[in-house]
């Protein structure tokens, strides 16, 4: 059986068909190039600071025009960022690897807080307490006495006892998995300079961080809610070995205002920490109107016991007075992790794959123009045959 028809009905139809690739094939290099937004603003173009700026020694700060530098303070490291944006407004040797001492239980705190609940209560056995290093800050945590993880967070936060992160590190899996979680936490912010050999802080020799990277655990503290509320609680009740309370007073001088320290306003935690090793190291955040500034100081040189807290005050000062009025040194989140590109995992070849030119094959665009034009001509050939449905004859 076949179909015949005119050859004026063939030959319309084939015409529609090449007519309909010629208009709509030249859509597809079209696709490839976009001309310029003409609403897009002439002049300069603006660029971030180089990648490596953070990594020079010395101090770094890009001051606009009228805008003073950062004051003169004899610690080591520090760094002042914004905690909303992670802009870092001015650093000083921002990567230089140095004993963190306790500010490192808020690499802790972001590691284990999410795996252990408030609520859970836990009798304490005595080889948790085993091995704990002479002159280590303790909070009194006894053997054979329960305890409610709150009580223990705050015997971090507040006492900075090193006999609390014992506990909470055998409670979520022992001192090495914890360890390595922390790692993985440090790894996952963007902090590359800290090396971990004891969750608590206490001198290991080898055990590292830097101002930038306790910088970058600071602020994600302040994410957590769990972790802002203890951090800037002042005073707690503590479990006693003879089954009562007694007060602890979080260590913080800048937040609670003891030993002569003025209590810095708008201050909302995070930790201070000290050992031999270490000399006295800060991270410290405060909050005016909308904006948050966060600074991290290791190890002033001189001005004794409360130098970190006055060189940390006035690192704050500047960083509200210098926030929008100085360029960016570096960000917070330049080192991080990327998220995924979608809802599942992204295999090592996807940025390969995402960086391909547009000229290396038809694209979708393409391709969408290629199948438009055949269906066109083909949807042409369909309504022609009905229109000459009359003429068609079956043999």
């Amino acid at each position: 059986m076949n179909v015949r028809f005119p050859s004026r009905v063939a030959a319309s139809s084939c015409a529609l068909c090449v007519a309909g690739l010629l208009v709509l094939a030249p859509a597809a290099p079209a696709a490839r190039t976009r001309p310029p937004d003409p609403g897009a603003p002439a002049g300069p173009e603006t660029t971030g600071p180089p990648p490596s700026l953070l990594h020079r020694s010395g101090t770094q700060v890009r001051p606009r025009p009228g805008t003073p530098g950062p004051p003169v303070v004899s610690a080591l490291s520090w760094v002042v960022a914004d905690a909303l944006t992670g802009e870092v407004l001015a650093a000083h040797d921002a990567h230089r690897r140095l004993p963190p001492a306790s500010t490192l239980k808020i690499l802790f705190a972001l590691a284990v807080l999410p795996v252990l609940p408030g609520g859970i209560r836990h009798t304490v056995r005595e080889e948790e307490l085993a091995g704990i290093g002479p002159g280590s800050s303790l909070v009194g945590v006894a053997e054979d006495r329960t305890y409610r993880v709150t009580d223990l967070w705050h015997g971090v936060f507040l006492g900075s006892g090193n006999d609390a992160v014992r506990v909470l590190s055998a409670l979520s899996g022992g001192r090495r998995d914890t360890i390595a979680r922390m790692h993985a936490k440090a790894r996952d912010l963007g902090a590359h300079d800290t090396r971990v050999l004891s969750p608590d802080g206490y001198d290991e020799p080898g055990q590292v961080s830097s101002a930038y990277d306790l910088a970058v655990f600071g602020r994600a503290g302040l994410r957590n809610p769990d972790f802002a509320r203890y951090c800037a609680t002042v005073d707690a009740y503590f479990p006693g070995r003879d089954g009562g309370t007694y007060g602890i007073r979080n260590t913080n001088r800048l937040l609670t205002g003891a030993d002569g320290v003025r209590p810095y306003p708008g201050l909302i935690g995070v930790k201070n920490g000290y050992t031999a090793g270490a000399g006295n190291t800060l991270v410290a955040a405060a909050r005016r109107q909308a904006r948050t500034v966060v600074v991290s100081v290791m190890n002033p040189r001189t001005g004794g016991a409360s130098a970190v807290y006055e060189e940390a005050r006035a690192l704050l000062d500047w960083g509200f007075r210098a926030a929008g009025r100085v360029d960016p040194v570096g960000s917070l989140d330049a080192l991080r992790a990327r998220p995924p590109a979608g809802p599942g995992p992204v295999s090592e070849a996807a940025p390969a794959a995402a960086a391909r030119p547009v000229d290396d094959g038809p694209g979708w665009p393409e391709a969408g123009a290629v199948a438009g034009a055949a269906g066109l001509g083909a949807g042409a050939v369909v309504l022609l045959l009905r229109l000459a449905g009359s003429r068609i004859e079956w043999e």
